[in-house]
Order: C-alpha cells, then structure tokens, then sequence
C-alpha cells in the first residue's frame, strides 16, 4: 500500500544517507536527483550540502514516487515528498513513530529513536574505511570534533589499524 512504500523508502533513505530528522521530514521533490544518486539537503542554518544516495534507497524512493506517493496527492499537496495519509508533508513526530514502529516489528525491543539510523549509517562508513572529513560533509557538521565521535564507536577497529600502519608496531604481538 502507499503508507507501506512510503515508510520503506524513507528508512532505506534514512539509513542511506545520514540526514537529520528535519531534513528528512523537510525534503521536497526538487532536492532529489535520483539519476545521479544524490540529494540537496538544506541543514542547520539553512547550510546546503550534497548527500549521496545508495542503490537500493533510490529503488525504493522510485518505488514511492512512482506508485505510492501518487496515491497519497490530494489538490492542496505541495511539493513535500514524503507525504502522509491526508496528502500534507510528514511531521517530524510522525517520522518518530514510523521509526519506532517498524523497529517492533523487526522485533527489536530497545527504545530506538530516529537518530540511531543516522548513527548507523556514520558508524558503518567509518568502519568501511570511509575518510572522517567525508563523513562529516556528509552529515553537515561544522566542526570535524562533532563527528570523532563516531570513531569511539569502533575502538577495536583503531587498534587493529595502529597496529598494521605504524612502523613500530608492523611486527609486534599485541601482550
């Protein structure tokens, strides 16, 4: 149904792209490219930045556009593109929900608020090998220290790194 395609298309973007609960909640047609796999996201003070997208959220954001957010248009729609069922652009409360919802259902019973997916996708970048300042352009953060936390997230993956890169370590046992 259009509500379900919705909600599958906003988690896989959620997770794919790192946005900020208002961002997401925010989004227009216009800030999508789903071609070149990319969005223009307005962030905290109104800062523009390029996020890209993955593969599989731009198939379920195309599933949407094309066969549930068209069900979901009433005559006073504008241009929000996640819609819900009365056809006006999604709450950030309701975006809330549907993250909480869908949780249950995969059967995780940890409280899991909306920022874990945002955290997710920050945490498995860095753990891929993906560059600190890359993710912070990403995620649109103006400092470089707000997004080091994410490195306290993976300290296994430090160790294992200082002890194959540094020149003292290259062939010493860890005690």
């Amino acid at each position: 149904d259009p509500l379900s395609l919705r909600d599958r298309a906003l988690l896989e973007l959620f997770y794919s792209s790192g946005l900020r609960v208002s961002e997401l909640a925010a989004l227009t047609l216009q800030q999508i490219n789903l071609e070149q796999g990319f969005l223009r996201v307005f962030g905290k003070g109104s800062k523009e930045r390029v996020v890209p997208v993955g593969s599989k959220a731009c198939e379920a954001l195309a599933v949407y556009l094309s066969a549930g957010r068209p069900s979901l248009v009433r005559p006073h729609t504008s241009s929000e593109f996640f819609l819900n069922h009365r056809g006006r652009g999604i709450s950030r409360v309701a975006l809330w929900m549907i993250v909480k919802k869908h949780a249950r259902r995969a059967g995780i019973t940890k409280n899991v608020k909306p920022h874990a997916l945002r955290h997710s996708f920050a945490t498995h970048l860095l753990t891929g090998g993906a560059d600190l300042r890359a993710i912070q352009e990403m995620l649109g953060h103006a400092s470089i220290s707000t997004t080091q936390i994410y490195t306290a997230v993976e300290p296994q993956r430090l160790v294992d790194h200082h002890d194959k890169f540094h020149p003292r370590n290259r062939d010493v046992k860890r005690l």
